[in-house]
């Protein structure tokens, strides 16, 4: 496994394996890594091919974080991550740091900022748009500056971030660029709770409390598909935000119905429409989602 550190070796690289014909495959990562993101690496192996090179790209990046949340206490732990991508048989990882991803900014890497941005104004209007406003504006942006750099034919991403793939999708689409995006399944705990860097955050008792962000999910499914009529979303969004908080640690951000297409709110719920949620367990903030 190769290492790189430096985008202009990155895009080098990548710009030799398009004259030589070779697919691409990329998954980008914030790192700490887990089985969650190794099955989005094993994804983009299946794509590209013995033949083809997988490249997992990990940088924490700033202008995805609001002052207030917690880019300087984000896990990491990169000779862990390493080893993972060399046993997963990815075949580069792509480590940038904030000077090479941001240069010439002028400012410090703390409060690492572009003057330069990548905004896509409807599907990431919502939920975490909402939650957390500067959030997709960072996220595009790196993304659109991962793409050129690496040069993917297909990327994976991961369905537990439902909302940030429909938005990766739409920049993809709208702005042409030549890659083919593949939404991964999410995964679980065999209790259910979705895979996430920051569950590292919670204590013990905050890990048995946060099953019920999947407890919800089942939950309203049970209950679209014992009734015969669509439910109002309003009463639904009340069952499920008592359910939530009868445990003491958790806290409802926000719990959204909604049409899987255009990510709009839906007044009733039926088969086929997605539940998205994110919840405070403690001071650790979980997101997750499924089609009910």
């Amino acid at each position: 496994m190769r290492i790189v550190t430096s985008v202009s070796a990155m895009q080098r690289l990548a710009l030799q394996w398009k004259r030589r014909g070779t697919p691409i495959g990329f998954v980008p990562t914030m790192g700490y890594l887990h089985e969650g993101h190794l099955s989005l690496v094993r994804k983009a192996r299946q794509h590209v091919g013995k033949r083809g090179v997988v490249v997992v790209s990990i940088y924490v990046n700033p202008a995805q974080f609001a002052p207030t949340e917690d880019l300087a206490n984000y896990p990491r732990d990169l000779p862990r991550d390493k080893k993972l991508c060399r046993d997963a048989g990815v075949d580069v990882l792509f480590v940038p740091g904030d000077k090479q991803m941001y240069s010439g900014t002028g400012v410090s890497p703390v409060s690492l900022h572009p003057s330069t941005y990548v905004v896509e104004e409807n599907l990431s209007r919502g939920m975490e748009g909402e939650s957390r406003p500067a959030h997709f504006r960072g996220v595009t942006t790196i993304v659109a500056k991962l793409f050129h750099l690496v040069q993917p034919d297909v990327a994976v991403f991961g369905a537990k971030d439902f909302q940030q793939a429909a938005v990766v999708k739409r920049l993809v689409r709208d702005l042409n660029f030549p890659v083919k995006i593949v939404v991964a399944p999410t995964v679980r705990e065999t209790d259910g709770l979705a895979l996430s860097s920051r569950n590292k955050y919670l204590s013990a008792a905050e890990r048995e409390q946060a099953m019920v962000l999947w407890q919800s999910i089942q939950l309203a499914r049970q209950a679209v598909r014992a009734s015969r009529e669509a439910i109002p979303a309003s009463r639904l969004k009340s069952e499920l935000k008592w359910l939530i908080e009868t445990r003491p640690a958790a806290r409802v951000d926000y719990i959204e119905f909604l049409d899987p297409e255009t990510l709009l709110p839906v007044a009733r719920v039926k088969r086929g429409t997605h539940l998205a949620l994110a919840v405070f367990v403690g001071k650790t903030r979980l997101i997750d989602n499924g089609r009910l």
